[in-house]
């Protein structure tokens, strides 16, 4: 077995959070299965490993068998010893300041959901409103919505695994994007969510934006496989996927979607599946697929089976630029000029859309189990945005199955998921697939796939 070098060390924080209750400590240390050590040394562990090229929870936590970390109160405030923690996450025996950042942002939102959220009277989890307000408190709380800005905050979609040609290709669209002032929000790993952050990196420099804001949003468990970038100035980690992905669209004022993998094809439904809310239908939403010219196939296949699942309506809310990372930018800001128009009409929020419509099915969590997954009604006899909401889980589940750490223990244990649904249906789902498996968009280079699902015709 490969030896990988750990490093001990105390940290303290740098500013952000410094005081705990009792209670609050004793929560973290608490081992038990209520107890929130196993989420918080997890989380932890992810932050700490990032630029490792991994992206398998459960090999990241069988890597590092005897990390621990422990919160220590001291007289001015609080501090975190680390044990057997990975090596690259320091520089000269001093951890690098993002990643401290970092690991101070994953305590304080584990604290903060468990203290505040759950178990609130406050706050109905059971119903839309409560859902999308918890969502609005766990961002607040991170200091993460900048009221008083203009809105111009693009979220960029895409996956982990991708080319060096689409990585770079992400990357200048990022530049251009920063250079016309233009903020990033991603899901904070590495691939086409570092891409377009270090590019806006670049272009926000040249043009002396020194405030520029590099978001990442997380959730627990999907963090271990996509460890935050250090360039992330502000991580916040949401409880699930459904609230993750809520986050991106209530704060992002416009999306741009390069390529990706099953994680990606879900982002794409969930949106989609949102604007086709009859409610949403006169809200501006600028919504570009882009990749290189070696990415249009992927694209194609894409819009292939929107067209076959979800139709016309659908096609409509999007376009594809292919290999143009100027027109990418352009399009964007003129379209956020319009989300600033129709904002300003209605009196809504810049740094939060509150009058986006999100129907309760793509709020609920969905519990990726052998048994949800063969059950998900997966044919046209349902609304679109409906049809869209269960497209939606079945991919969810497959990156579950693929990165997750729970998911590939219970592959592990029961086999591949079964997905059953429409003839028609279900070939546009075999071949979406198999053009991710050819392309290399579920697992990292370098590592074989193999698949953790069937499809039951």
């Amino acid at each position: 077995m490969k030896h990988h070098q750990v490093v001990d060390a105390r940290i303290t924080p740098e500013g952000r959070l410094d005081v705990l209750s009792k209670a609050e400590v004793t929560k973290l240390l608490d081992t038990s299965q209520g107890g929130l050590y196993r989420l918080f040394r997890n989380c932890s562990l992810a932050v700490l490993n990032c630029g490792s090229g991994m992206d398998d929870g459960k090999e990241l936590l069988e890597r590092y068998p005897d990390f621990e970390i422990r919160v220590v109160q001291e007289q001015r405030g609080i501090k975190l010893d680390v044990k057997s923690a990975p090596a690259h996450a320091f520089v000269d025996g001093k951890m690098i300041k993002g990643i401290n950042e970092h690991l101070f942002a994953v305590l304080r939102d584990i604290i903060y959901v468990s203290d505040e959220i759950n178990n609130n009277p406050m706050f109905d989890l059971n119903t839309s409103d409560g859902i999308s307000n918890a969502v609005f408190h766990i961002l607040r709380n991170a200091k993460i919505l900048r009221p008083m800005t203009t809105p111009k905050m693009v979220v960029c979609w895409g996956g982990h695994s991708i080319s060096r040609k689409e990585y770079d290709y992400t990357k200048t669209v990022g530049h251009e994007m920063g250079l016309r002032g233009l903020d990033i929000c991603t899901g904070c790993g590495p691939g086409a969510m570092k891409g377009p952050m270090k590019g806006a990196t670049i272009g926000h420099s040249k043009q002396r934006i020194k405030n520029g804001q590099y978001l990442g949003i997380t959730e627990p468990g999907i963090i271990a496989a996509e460890s935050p970038n250090p360039i992330v100035n502000d991580l916040v980690i949401l409880p699930d996927i459904e609230k993750r992905l809520e986050a991106f669209v209530r704060t992002g004022h416009g999306i741009v979607v390069f390529p990706g993998g099953a994680g990606t094809a879900e982002e794409i439904l969930y949106i989609l599946g949102i604007l086709l809310h009859p409610e949403n239908k006169d809200m501006p939403f600028p919504l570009i697929f882009s990749g290189p010219d070696s990415s249009e196939d992927y694209f194609k296949e894409i819009d292939r089976f929107i067209a076959g699942t979800l139709g016309k309506s659908a096609q409509q809310r999007y376009q594809i630029i292919i290999d143009n990372p100027v027109l990418v930018a352009q399009e964007m800001l003129a379209g956020i000029q319009q989300v600033r128009q129709f904002r300003k009409e209605k009196g809504d929020a810049y740094y939060f859309n509150w009058q986006l419509k999100i129907d309760h099915v793509f709020q609920q969590p969905f519990i990726p189990t052998h048994e949800n997954m063969r059950n998900l009604a997966l044919h046209k006899d349902q609304e679109n945005h409906q049809l869209a909401a269960n497209l939606r889980r079945v991919f969810s589940g497959i990156v579950a199955g693929n990165v997750k750490d729970e998911g590939i223990r219970a592959i592990e244990q029961y086999g591949h998921f079964e997905i059953r649904g429409d003839e028609d249906i279900m070939a546009l789902m075999d071949s979406l697939l198999a053009s991710f498996v050819e392309q290399h968009r579920m697992k990292l280079p370098g590592k074989k796939y193999l698949p953790c699902y069937k499809i039951i015709k």
